[in-house]
């Protein structure tokens, strides 16, 4: 047991850009520790492999997503801001408010890019796979992902992946 080498099996299921960070942080971090990970992108989460990464928040229907402002003074900082779904609904440009908050923050705290983590994971050499299912259903095609996908495969391929791995996530 002591050659075992530990594997992580992801599931990204989500394409929004607060949702992409998980997967990533996961991936990046189990591989520096020497970990085998894959993870397979369905869904919505196919957005994190496409070559031009357009991902906004949507803090719709999101209670969690009440957020600090990234300027201002720092009393201004501090309030949390609760918006109701009403408000974020109805007002026109919210969500594209929402992320530039949120990439204001990010950038304020010096955390990586979605962009960043995702080449880190190609560095680090976690398996990217895309569900060709998905692509199909979807109508995408090959050339609008990076190059770096190591397979295009359907749930029944990714299973036995999920099944044999020694941690398995759904994201």
């Amino acid at each position: 047991m002591a050659n075992h080498t530990p594997s992580l099996a992801i599931i990204a299921t989500k394409g929004t850009m607060d949702w992409a960070y998980p997967p990533f942080i996961l991936a990046s971090t189990a591989s520096a520790l020497g970990w085998e990970v894959s993870v397979f992108f369905t869904f919505y989460g196919l957005e994190l492999l496409k070559k031009d990464l357009h991902l906004e928040v949507s803090p719709l229907g999101n209670p969690s997503m009440p957020m600090k402002m990234p300027f201002g003074p720092q009393w201004f900082k501090e309030i949390n801001w609760n918006m109701p779904n009403a408000v974020m609904a109805g007002v026109p440009g919210f969500e594209k408010m929402a992320t530039a908050l949120m990439k204001q923050t990010v950038k304020n705290n010096g955390v990586a890019s979605i962009k960043e983590l995702r080449d880190l994971c190609v560095e680090a050499d976690v398996k990217l796979v895309a569900c060709q299912m998905t692509v199909e259903l979807f109508g995408h095609r090959h050339e609008d992902f990076i190059p770096e996908i190591k397979d295009w495969i359907g749930a029944a391929s990714f299973l036995p992946v999920a099944q044999q791995s020694d941690v398995c996530l759904f994201i």
